[in-house]
C-alpha cells in the first residue's frame, strides 16, 4: 500500500475516526485505525462493537492495500506533520509515514483480526448540518451520565412524518427540541435511543455546511437493526457513523411539563447569566441558588449566615403571584445557555413544582415552542 494525501485532510479525518475509538479497548485490535488505499480514495475507519466510524477522502494512491495501526499514535502523528503532502507506505509489518523531512514507522496490528464494520441500515431522511448539530446540543445538555442508569445517559429521537423531535433527562431537568426534516416516506413512524455522547460529538462533527442522512432500522427487518447511522459530506470528506442504540423505556416526558402556569417571569438572558455566575460563587457544592420573582425583580440569594453570602437584583417582568424557588445554579446555567435567546422566560406553577424555560426573540414576543427546558426545583431550607 501507498498513497499520497495533503497533511490537512489526513488529520482531520484521522483525528475524526480517533474520536470514536475506546480509551480502554477490550481488545487490542479494536484500539487500530483501519487505513484502506483504493480507487483512488483513502478510507480510515474505527469500530469497537458498539460505535464505528469511516471516512473517505481523495487521495494519490500508487499502490493498493491496507493496514491497521494504532488509531491515537496515528492521529498524534498526523497533527505533528508540517503543512506539506504526506506518503504513507505499508511495508511488510511497519506502516512508514513521511513529510517532508519527518519520518515516522509504526508497527502494525493484524488486519485479519479486525471486526467487520456493521452495515448502514437504509436510509430514513436528510436535515441540515447545522440544524441538527444546533439541535442535539441544546438537548445532549440534559442527558444523563450515570452509566448505572444506562437509559437516561440517551436522546430519545421520535420521528413522526417530516417532524423530528428529541428529548433527554437525568431526572433532574429535561430537555426537547423538534425540528422539520425530510424524509424518505412522508408517513414514517419511528423512535430510537441513542447514546448522547455519540450524538453530540457526530452532530458536532457535521455542523454548518453539510447535509446530514439519519439511517434507522425499522424493527424486523433484520439489516441494520439495532442500529442508527449517519452520513454526511464536509470538506470534501465523505464521513459515516454507526452506534447501537440503548436498550430499555424512556420515561413518558410529555406528561412533565404541567398543562397550566400561576406565574410567567421574563429576564434578560444575559444579566441573569451574569448575575448567576457572580452569585454561584460562594453557593457550597451541591447547594441551590435561592431566586425571588416579585414587584418587576428578581432577587438572586446564595450561602448561608455561617459562611459566606450573596445577593443581587435585576429587573424582571412578572405576571402573577410572586414565588421564590430554588435551583441547582449549574443546570439552571446550562438551561440558559440552551435557549440561546436574548430573553429567558419561566413559567412556573408553584415553589415545589417542575418550572418551565424557554426563550423569546424580544420581551414582547411569543416564547419558542421548539425548545423547552424543564428544571425540577430544589428545596429550600426555612
Amino acid at each position: 500500500m501507498k498513497f499520497r494525501v495533503d497533511r490537512d485532510v489526513l488529520a482531520d479525518s484521522v483525528a475524526w475516526v480517533a474520536r470514536s475509538l475506546p480509551s480502554r479497548p477490550s481488545l487490542p485490535v479494536l484500539a487500530g485505525m483501519l487505513v484502506e488505499a483504493r480507487d483512488g480514495e483513502l478510507l480510515l475507519s474505527g469500530f469497537d462493537y458498539e460505535t464505528s466510524a469511516r471516512v473517505s477522502v481523495p487521495a494519490d494512491v500508487s499502490a493498493e492495500g491496507s493496514a491497521l495501526v494504532s488509531g491515537r499514535l496515528l492521529a498524534d502523528i498526523s497533527r505533528s506533520l508540517p503543512a506539506q503532502p504526506v506518503d504513507l507506505t505499508a511495508e511488510g509489518g511497519k506502516v512508514v509515514v513521511t513529510c517532508r523531512s519527518a519520518r515516522f514507522t509504526v508497527q502494525t496490528l493484524p488486519v485479519e483480526d479486525y471486526p467487520e464494520l456493521p452495515q448502514m441500515p437504509a436510509a430514513s431522511g436528510m436535515v441540515k448540518g447545522d440544524v441538527f448539530a444546533n439541535a442535539v446540543s441544546q438537548v445532549a445538555v440534559a442527558a444523563g451520565r450515570d452509566d448505572m442508569l444506562p437509559v437516561l445517559t440517551g436522546v430519545r429521537i421520535e420521528i413522526e412524518g417530516s417532524s423530528v423531535t428529541l428529548a433527554a433527562t437525568d431526572r433532574y431537568r429535561l430537555a426537547v427540541r423538534e425540528f422539520t426534516w425530510s424524509p424518505e416516506q412522508s408517513d414514517l413512524s419511528a423512535t430510537a435511543l441513542v447514546p448522547a455522547r455519540v450524538l453530540a460529538d457526530t452532530a458536532k462533527a457535521f455542523g454548518a455546511g453539510s447535509d446530514v442522512t439519519i439511517a434507522l432500522a425499522a424493527p424486523g427487518t433484520g439489516s441494520g437493526e439495532g442500529l442508527v447511522g449517519f452520513t454526511g459530506t464536509t470538506g470534501g470528506s465523505q464521513r459515516r457513523t454507526t452506534t447501537r442504540l440503548l436498550d430499555g423505556e424512556f420515561p413518558k416526558y410529555r406528561t412533565l411539563f404541567p398543562p397550566e402556569q400561576q406565574t410567567v417571569a421574563r429576564v434578560e438572558t444575559s444579566s441573569l447569566v451574569e448575575s448567576l455566575k457572580r452569585v454561584a460563587l460562594v453557593a457550597e457544592r451541591n447547594t441551590p441558588i435561592r431566586l425571588t420573582f416579585d414587584d418587576g425583580v428578581a432577587t438572586l440569594e446564595a450561602g448561608s449566615s455561617d459562611e459566606a453570602q450573596a445577593s443581587e437584583s435585576i429587573d424582571a417582568t412578572i405576571e402573577g403571584e410572586g414565588l421564590t424557588i430554588g435551583f441547582n445554579p449549574q443546570y439552571l446555567l446550562d438551561g440558559l445557555g440552551a435557549i440561546e435567546a436574548p430573553i429567558a422566560q419561566f413559567a412556573f406553577t408553584q415553589s415545589t413544582r417542575p418550572a418551565v424555560l424557554t426563550g423569546l426573540a424580544a420581551a414582547d414576543a411569543e416564547p419558542n415552542s421548539d425548545y423547552r427546558y424543564l428544571l425540577m426545583p430544589v428545596r429550600l431550607q426555612s
